[in-house]
C-alpha cells in the first residue's frame, strides 16, 4: 500500500466505480478503497434478505413465506436506466455490458385524480388514453411532432422559438396546452421533479422529451432498462473494468485520514500506512468537513406478494405521482421490480417509493404512494441526508460526488460523473475517446 498512485478512489458507489474505470482506461494508476466489505456503497443491492433486516435493525429473521434469503437482491436506491441515456452509452462504450444482463421495464404510469394511468408508449395508445380529452390530444401531438423534429442547429425546425431564450411556459402557451397535459409532459416525459423548469429556457426540456421518446422507440414497452440481480451489479461491472486496466481494489479497508500538504491532497492513511496520490475521488461519507447538506430523501422499500393494482399485472414498472396531484413541490416516485429480475423470491415483488422530503413528517408525505401498493408484507424506511461538495475541488484536488437524488433514472448521476471528470482533467468527457482506448487494448472485434 505504501505506493504512489495517480488517483485514489474512496467508496465503491456507482459514480466512484465508473470514474475509477474511466481513469484506469485513460492509463492512470488507480487505487480503489472501501471501508465496507461489499461493493456499491449507497448504491448497493443487499443480499441475502437477512442482511436487509439487519441493516434496518428489524428484530428476528424474515418469515418463511418470503422464500430463500439468497434469492433477494434489494436495491437501496431505486433507479432505472434510460434506454438511450448516458449510462447505457457508458456501459456500451466501455463494454461493461458483457458482465450484465438487462430487461426492459414493462410500463410507465402516471397518477391523476387518485388513479393510475399508463403513459402512452405508441400513437395508438396516445389516441386511446383517458389522460386527456380529444382536442388536448391533437395539441399534444403537435408538441411531440415539434420536439421529435427539433434540431438545435437547424433554425427551420424551431417554429419561431429561441431554444436558449424562450421559456417552456411560453412553449406550452404556443401549443395551447392545458394544465393536465403540462403536468404530464413535464413530469412523466421530461421527468422533472418540480415545476421550476417552466421558467427556464426550453432547450433542456426539449432534449429531455427527445431522450424519452428515443429511449421508448428502442423497446416500445417503456423507455427504461433494469439489470438482472439488481443495480449493485453496475458498480461491480465498472470495478472489473478498472481491474482489467491495472486498478487495485481493497474492500474492508478503514480510511483513517486524508493527508494534505499545503492545502492539497497528497495521500490517504489506512492502518498506519500512507498511499500517496495526486488526485482523490470520494463520496460525501469520506469527507464530511468538505460537504454541505442540501436536503433529505425518503425511500421506502416495500415487499409485496402481488403486482401493483391497475398496472396490467406488470412485473416491473414506474409510477410517477406529479406534485400538483398531491399538493407538493416535488414528485413522488414508485419503482417496481420482481422475481423476474432475480431480485426477489419466486412470486414476490419489491416496490420502492422515494421523494424529496418537504415536511417534518416524511412518512406521511409518501402515503399516497403506499396506498397504491396495499397490501404490503413488510416495509423498510430510510431517510437520507443529501450532500454536495462545498467547492469544485480544483485547489485541493479532492473531487467529491453528490449524494444520489430522488430521480428514478441515472441522468443526473451521469451529469455529476462528467462534471467531476472535467474538473479533474480539464477536458470534456468524450464517449468516443473511451471507445478508441478500449480498441487499443482489446482490438476492434470484441
Amino acid at each position: 500500500m505504501d505506493e504512489e498512485y495517480d488517483v485514489i478512489v474512496l467508496g465503491t458507489g456507482l459514480k466512484e466505480c465508473i470514474l475509477s474505470g474511466i481513469m484506469s482506461v485513460n492509463g492512470k494508476k488507480v487505487l480503489h478503497m472501501d471501508q465496507n466489505s461489499y461493493y456499491g456503497g449507497e448504491s448497493a443491492s443487499i443480499t441475502p434478505l437477512e442482511e436487509l433486516f439487519k441493516r434496518f435493525k428489524v428484530a428476528g429473521s424474515p418469515p418463511e413465506s418470503m422464500g430463500r434469503g439468497r434469492d433477494w437482491n434489494v436495491d437501496l436506491i431505486p433507479k432505472f436506466l434510460m434506454a438511450n441515456g448516458q449510462l447505457v452509452k457508458m456501459l456500451l462504450y466501455t463494454e461493461v455490458t458483457r458482465y450484465l444482463d438487462f430487461k426492459v421495464v414493462e410500463g410507465s404510469f402516471v397518477y391523476k385524480m387518485g388513479k393510475i394511468h399508463k403513459v402512452p408508449s405508441t400513437e395508438t395508445e396516445a389516441l386511446a388514453t383517458d389522460l386527456m380529452g380529444m382536442f388536448e390530444k391533437r395539441r399534444f401531438r403537435k408538441l411531440l411532432l415539434f420536439v421529435v423534429g427539433f434540431d438545435e442547429n437547424d433554425p427551420k425546425t424551431h417554429q419561431g422559438i429561441e431554444p436558449k431564450k424562450t421559456t417552456m411556459r411560453e412553449v406550452y402557451k404556443k401549443f395551447d396546452l392545458g394544465q393536465d397535459v403540462i403536468d404530464f409532459t413535464g413530469h412523466a416525459l421530461a421527468l422533472y421533479r418540480t415545476d421550476d423548469y417552466m421558467d427556464q429556457p426550453c432547450l433542456d426540456t426539449i432534449n429531455r422529451i427527445k431522450l424519452y421518446s428515443e429511449s421508448l422507440a428502442r423497446y416500445s414497452k417503456s423507455p427504461y432498462l433494469y439489470p438482472l440481480y439488481g443495480l449493485g451489479e453496475l458498480p461491480q461491472g465498472f470495478a472489473r473494468l478498472s481491474a482489467i486496466y491495472g486498478g487495485t481494489y481493497m474492500l474492508n479497508k478503514p480510511v483513517d485520514e486524508i493527508v494534505f500538504e499545503k492545502g492539497r491532497v497528497v495521500g490517504v492513511k489506512s492502518e498506519g500506512e500512507v498511499a500517496r496520490c495526486k488526485q482523490l475521488i470520494c463520496d460525501p461519507s469520506y469527507a464530511p468537513k468538505l460537504v454541505k447538506k442540501i436536503g433529505k430523501v425518503i425511500r421506502v422499500i416495500c415487499i409485496l406478494s402481488h403486482p401493483i393494482k391497475n398496472t396490467n399485472d406488470c412485473n416491473s414498472c414506474q409510477i410517477i405521482i406529479p406534485q400538483m396531484q398531491v399538493n407538493r413541490k416535488s414528485d413522488i416516485y414508485v419503482c417496481l421490480m420482481s422475481y423476474t429480475h432475480n431480485v426477489a423470491a419466486e412470486g414476490k415483488y419489491v416496490a420502492i417509493v422515494s421523494t424529496t422530503v418537504e415536511t417534518n413528517n416524511p412518512e406521511k408525505e409518501v402515503q399516497p404512494a403506499l396506498d397504491l401498493l396495499e397490501p404490503i408484507d413488510k416495509s423498510f424506511v430510510s431517510i437520507s441526508d443529501l450532500y454536495q461538495p462545498t467547492d469544485d475541488g480544483k485547489s485541493s484536488q479532492i473531487f467529491i460526488s453528490n449524494s444520489y437524488d430522488a430521480t428514478t433514472h441515472f441522468e443526473t448521476t451521469c451529469d455529476d460523473i462528467k462534471s467531476i471528470y472535467k474538473r479533474m482533467t480539464g477536458t470534456d468527457f468524450d464517449f468516443e475517446n473511451m471507445k478508441r482506448k478500449q480498441n487499443d487494448v482489446f482490438g476492434d472485434d470484441v
